[in-house]
């Protein structure tokens, strides 16, 4: 499989759309009747979006239950990118909701829209209007996604909708937790680098990327330069459908 991409505003590709395309690549080796159930990916170099992105899958098993691909995405430069993912045949089983959803957190027709993608429609929760219910870690974010076109029926199309959706917010996260954020935004912009390390995405329950979704995101810890941010995503109904987690380098450049 091949795929391209745009030039994002800090230039190069974004890195959660090379896991989403990595995820359709390994799922279109799968038989039709499994769906993903988790993904891991390592970022290892930055994209060039004026050459198109080769996913070569290798399928590792094949089982009764489970099937499992890992995925390198290559370019000129070599290797940016590996993934591994693992698809399941839906069983039934207890559900249960171990996780909850925060309470009194505005809906998106009460918050002002803005995204820096078409592809995707944002809702960020201002500091001011965050629940008062607590979550492990610090810098919490929470925003409403949803992918913007109708993206119909192939819940591998919504895995991997999702799987774009999900790199959003994480470095956010770590930047609230981290003693930088004090900074004016004129200052934070020009001495904070940033990078996606890792990222993993559990998918627990059959979900719409293309409906609102609630991602809740904390910094569980920093040190060494990586800061480690975890997050649930709940449907608009309040059902915990995935949880992601994801480790960003944050580097304060005048300290080194």
């Amino acid at each position: 499989m091949v795929g391209i991409g745009p030039r994002y505003p800090w230039g190069g590709l974004y890195g959660g759309q090379i896991v989403a395309q990595a995820l359709r690549a390994a799922a279109s080796t799968v038989e039709d009747h499994f769906v993903a159930h988790s993904v891991r990916a390592y970022f290892i170099r930055r994209g060039d979006h004026t050459e198109p992105v080769r996913y070569e899958v290798d399928r590792i098993r094949n089982g009764r239950s489970f099937e499992t691909r890992r995925v390198v995405a290559r370019q000129a430069v070599g290797a940016i990118l590996n993934l591994e993912a693992s698809f399941q045949l839906p069983e039934p089983s207890e559900d249960v909701a171990a996780i909850l959803p925060p309470e009194g957190v505005p809906t998106p027709d009460e918050l002002v829209e803005e995204s820096w993608s078409p592809v995707f429609r944002r809702c960020m929760v201002p500091i001011d209007r965050r629940p008062t219910s607590e979550r492990d870690g610090r810098g919490r974010a929470l925003a409403w996604f949803r992918i913007t076109d109708d993206m119909g029926d192939d819940p591998m199309d919504h895995a991997a909708g999702l799987a774009y959706i999900s790199d959003d917010l994480p470095t956010d996260a770590v930047v609230r937790a981290h003693p930088v954020r004090s900074e004016p935004p004129e200052v934070l912009h020009q001495v904070l680098f940033t990078a996606s390390l890792d990222h993993t995405i559990w998918f627990h329950r059959p979900m719409r990327a293309d409906e609102w979704h609630l991602h809740d995101v904390t910094c569980h810890t920093f040190v060494g330069g990586r800061g480690l941010a975890m997050g649930h995503v709940f449907s608009a109904t309040g059902e915990h459908v995935a949880t992601v987690s994801q480790e960003v380098l944050l580097r304060d450049q005048r300290k080194r």
